[in-house]
This record gives C-alpha cells, sequence and structure tokens, in this order.
C-alpha cells in the first residue's frame, strides 16, 4: 500500500512538473520571440530624425549609427541588441538584399570583418541612419556607402 501511495505520488509530480515545463517553453521570453511591430519601430527611428552625430553616443539626444539602432529597438520593440555595428552584424541571420523587408539592419564597411556602419531599413531602397549629418533618411545604394550586407533582427510585422 505504502508503494502504491508512493508511486501515485511521483506520478502526480512528474506530470505536473512536465506541465510547468511544457508551458515555459512555449511562452515568449523576450521581443526576439514574439513579433516585433515595424509600426512602433518606424515611429521611434521617425522621431530621431535631425538629432546630431556624436562619436559613441546611444541617445536620446544624439547617435552613433549603432547607438541609434540599439535605441530604435529598445524603445520601439522591447529589444536589446548588442551595441557596435559589427556585433550587430555577427549576431543576426543575414538576408540578401533581394529578400530585405522593412525594419532589417544594413552594414556597410571594407568587409563582413570590418563593418564601420548600420542603419534600420525602412523600404523602397531607404534607411534611416546616424552618420555626420546627423540622424537621416538615405538610400542605402548612395554613392559614399559600401553595402557589405543585410540582417534580420526578428519576426517584424
Amino acid at each position: 500500500m505504502k508503494k502504491t501511495l508512493v508511486n501515485i505520488a511521483l506520478t502526480i509530480m512528474a506530470t505536473v512538473a512536465f506541465a510547468i515545463a511544457g508551458f515555459a517553453i512555449t511562452q515568449p521570453t523576450d521581443a526576439s520571440a514574439a513579433t516585433m511591430s515595424y509600426k512602433k519601430i518606424h515611429k521611434v527611428a521617425k522621431k530621431q530624425l535631425g538629432k546630431p552625430y556624436g562619436w559613441g553616443a546611444t541617445g536620446p539626444s544624439r547617435f552613433d549609427c549603432s547607438g541609434f539602432t540599439s535605441y530604435v529597438y529598445k524603445k520601439g520593440a522591447s529589444k536589446k541588441i548588442p551595441r557596435t555595428a559589427q556585433a550587430q552584424y555577427n549576431k543576426y541571420k543575414h538576408v540578401s538584399y533581394k529578400k530585405i523587408k522593412k525594419g532589417d539592419l544594413v552594414f556597410f564597411g571594407g568587409s563582413k570583418h570590418s563593418i564601420s556602419h548600420v542603419g534600420l531599413y525602412v523600404g523602397h531602397g531607404k534607411m534611416i541612419d546616424s552618420q555626420n549629418r546627423g540622424v537621416v533618411t538615405e538610400k542605402v545604394h548612395a554613392p559614399w556607402w559600401h553595402a557589405v550586407g543585410y540582417a534580420r533582427v526578428g519576426s517584424v510585422k
């Protein structure tokens, strides 16, 4: 009788533990697991237009390029992304220019190992980025930039 009660108790505990573990696995743990809103990300990015450039600046009054993209994702999607352009390039899934979507990051530099600039793709071949003229909207394929790659931070709708 005592052995039967122990087996029943163990079975109940195992069932509860598996149910809790299954529930935890299916829940989003951060913004990367859930869909982020491009509308919110873009709204935050547009509010920064015209703000001055500052080397190493992360906002909200001035930005460098990766400080800008980090700020936009943090405020617009509650998503913390790496601080530097190179680290952002290294972390996320790369996509081709043909498959780029609004909200993707656009990277520039000498090669994939020397990323020196990043911007936020906003559609129609344009991006918002922070550079020597401050936060501006400009063409991705402007003659002064050498596009190295494109990356998707997560599921942005």
